[in-house]
């Protein structure tokens, strides 16, 4: 499982440490692509082959799956841990997370997210302000 925050800075060549908490379970090699609300998602490999399997399954005469398909695995990248447990995020997935210097790596249960501090921290704020109406929601899917 996959939880905590950790702020790291990437640098001048796109490289960022992933916190050792999260290396075991993602293992030396997992996919980064594009998630949603503005971050980066991570994937096991074998929790990639199982997207995958799931994509092939959706219709590809809509026009949505097709949409979806492609923002999913246009920009993913394999990314391979170094001998200091950093990645070398492409610069399209750079762009695309608005990362400029500092990060943030969040644990979110069954997976890691990559976001720009800035977009983390607007993230954040505003989803405290509605926390507890939130909770209140979805609790009743909870029992």
């Amino acid at each position: 499982m996959f939880m905590g925050e950790y702020r790291h800075n990437i640098d001048a060549k796109g490289r960022m440490i992933i916190p050792a908490r999260f290396r075991d379970e993602l293992g030396n090699r997992f996919v980064v692509t594009r998630g949603l609300d503005g971050c980066l998602r991570t994937y096991t490999m074998a929790q990639w082959d199982a997207v995958f399997e799931q994509l092939k399954r959706l219709p590809s005469t809509k026009r949505e799956t097709r949409m979806y398909i492609h923002m999913l695995t246009s920009k993913a990248s394999e990314c391979e841990l170094d001998s200091q447990g950093r990645i070398l995020l492409p610069a399209a997935l750079i762009t695309e997370s608005g990362i400029e210097k500092e990060c943030v790596v969040v644990g979110v249960a069954d997976h890691v997210e990559i976001w720009a501090k800035e977009r983390w921290d607007n993230y954040y704020d505003e989803a405290s302000a509605s926390f507890e109406d939130v909770a209140e929601q979805l609790t009743e899917f909870l029992v």
